[in-house]
């Protein structure tokens, strides 16, 4: 497959280097997961059978870092692509035409059809055991089909996926079927569903339409009985995130907290402070994965920040807003605007500090198709129309570090591996 990258001299590096290295940080952190398993480790070891070092994945081979891909797809002509960020190869797939969106939940792509849910399993993924992290690679492949419509809403963890269709009606899927490659039977989550259902702390949250007001928040736990749930309410739902402090629900009024709190479940709500006209709330949240800073466009010339822990809104005055995101506390808002530039502000004061040339060949009349892609050291950004990819150090003034010319038009894209 042809693919032409175009570097900086500030990203070469040996590669034969890079790959000792990366052998010998393996080696250390099989060493250092050992470790914490303590006196368990060691008898396991002493075992015959004992045979698999702690983390092994059948399949897949450990990484000493980060392992991030991108899944890119072309709605009109159906083309499909992973590329490999480590190895700069890509991967053709087989062809998904008519795509209205692409998600994923850190390993694999869901395309999004008419038809039904097309599942992409990237290869690449990380896995947190708390005090250590893994991190995998395996092959790439098709992983199957879900049935239902375009509108799908997919939310996962590490043991079950739940699809909510445009009807409210969600089925659940077994996560290890799918990580060995196939779509079995789900299981139906009883009650009709003014959100998406989202696997969190062992159980499942999400708004129920019960016919008595606002939809209200309901817990479930993995067998799909009720659990107790606190008395809470959420007036016109939208998006949803989750975050190392919880699950974030947009609302009409803000968002809507909910955390695990001594073995039950607490709500606390974060309001914009402000009456907020409806076309000017948080309609989708983005963020980085395992971060609690959340963007969302304020309208059509601004952009919401979401502090989570300091249960913070903060509207950044931008102008015309095509993509936002953000990696977080310490780094700069990402908003991609109308000249086709990515521009850096200050998450604090909301004032600039960086702009970059123009990166967008063209920028649609309807504002959609570029996105920005975000992980803790680099972001991603598609321009379709120049069949290209950027990669930006955002640490760095908006430094270009790579460009990835390819074959086809990338219209929907997401990040794996984290």
């Amino acid at each position: 497959m042809a693919l032409f990258v175009r570097k900086d001299v500030t990203t070469r590096r040996n590669v034969t280097a890079g790959a000792s290295t990366a052998l010998v940080a393996v080696a250390l952190l099989t060493t250092s997961c050992a470790g914490h398993d303590g006196e368990a480790t060691a008898q396991r070891a002493d075992s015959a059978a004992s045979t698999t070092a702690h983390g092994y994945v059948e399949g897949a081979q450990e990484a000493a870092e980060q392992q991030s891909r991108l899944v890119l797809n072309d709605p009109g002509t159906g083309d499909t692509r992973v590329l490999d960020l480590t190895t700069g190869k890509v991967h053709e797939m087989p062809r998904s035409r008519g795509s209205s969106g692409l998600t994923t939940d850190g390993r694999f792509g869901y395309l999004h059809t008419a038809g039904g849910t097309r599942v992409l399993d990237s290869g690449a993924w990380t896995v947190d055991h708390g005090d250590h992290v893994h991190y995998y690679r395996a092959a790439v492949r098709d992983a199957g089909r879900i049935p239902g419509g375009g509108a799908a809403r997919v939310r996962s963890d590490a043991a079950v996926t739940a699809v909510t269709g445009q009807d409210g009606r969600t089925a659940i899927y077994r996560r290890a079927e799918l990580e060995k490659g196939r779509v079995t039977a789900a299981r139906p989550l009883g009650a009709v569903h003014a959100g998406a259902v989202v696997p969190y702390a062992d159980h499942l949250l999400t708004l129920d339409d019960d016919g008595e007001g606002a939809p209200k928040v309901a817990v479930y736990d993995r067998a799909g009985r009720r659990a107790a749930a606190p008395d809470a309410r959420c007036e016109h739902p939208t998006g949803d995130a989750v975050t190392p402090r919880g699950v974030v629900f947009g609302c009409a009024d803000g968002a809507l907290l909910i955390r695990a709190d001594n073995g039950g479940f607490a709500a606390e709500r974060i309001p914009y402070g402000t009456d907020v006209p409806a076309r000017e709330r948080a309609l989708s949240f983005r963020h980085r994965p395992g971060s609690d800073t959340l963007t969302a466009p304020a309208g059509d010339r601004a952009v919401w920040a979401l502090d989570v822990t300091k249960r913070t809104w903060t509207r950044v005055a931008t102008g015309p807003v095509v993509a936002a995101n953000a990696a977080g506390e310490g780094s700069p808002l990402l908003v991609l605007q109308d000249d086709g530039a990515l521009h850096g502000y200050d998450l604090t004061t909301g004032e600039r500090t960086s702009r970059t040339k123009r990166l967008l060949t063209d920028v649609p009349g309807d504002r959609t198709g570029a996105v920005i892609e975000v992980d803790r050291g680099r972001a991603y950004l598609n321009d379709p129309a120049g069949r290209r990819l950027y990669e930006i150090d955002y640490n760095d003034n908006l430094r270009i570090a790579r460009t990835f010319d390819l074959d086809m038009r990338p219209a929907l894209m997401v990040e794996t591996g984290r």
